[in-house]
């Protein structure tokens, strides 16, 4: 079996001088980054009083999600005779917290609407968005449901 392995460095850049003596004495600011590649700043959730104009760990999550099945996809479509000309997804995830203030995702719902050249590809298209779904490295590791709802329509 071929194993793959990722690393990245994550620093949490939000001491204010008192670090976590209170709840409220810090920031949720952190930097992500891998080697040579730019960093990621992100926070946590505004509604867990992090900075909103910064990626949180929960977008990230549904970013990889959305990422993971596009490139699946195109790659399908490229070795089948699919020829996609435009690719965009308003992916979404929801998030319950419980009782105890932790949480989980319950479902992402992907929303790809792939452009084609030709309506006789349609079928096939959406077709191999399952095919995608199967494959990706990321839904394939998650323990709650991952949808996808495509639209395949002609570019014009």
């Amino acid at each position: 079996m071929v194993k793959h392995y990722y690393n990245i460095l994550t620093t949490w850049t939000g001491n204010t001088g008192q670090g976590t003596e209170t709840y409220t004495a810090y920031e949720r600011a952190f930097e992500a980054w891998v080697k040579g590649k730019p960093k990621i700043k992100g926070s946590s959730d505004p509604n867990f009083r992090g900075d909103s104009a910064r990626y949180n760990p929960e977008e990230l999550l549904v970013a990889s999600l959305s990422s993971c099945h596009m490139l699946w996809y195109l790659h399908l479509c490229s070795v089948s005779g699919v020829i996609v000309l435009s690719y965009t997804d308003k992916a979404e995830g929801l998030m319950e917290e419980t009782e105890n203030g932790g949480g989980r995702f319950s479902r992402v719902d992907l929303h790809p609407v792939v452009g084609l050249p030709d309506a006789a590809m349609i079928d096939k298209a959406i077709e191999l968005h399952t095919q995608a779904h199967e494959m990706c490295f990321i839904a394939n590791s998650c323990n709650f449901p991952v949808y996808h709802n495509p639209v395949c329509t002609v570019a014009t």
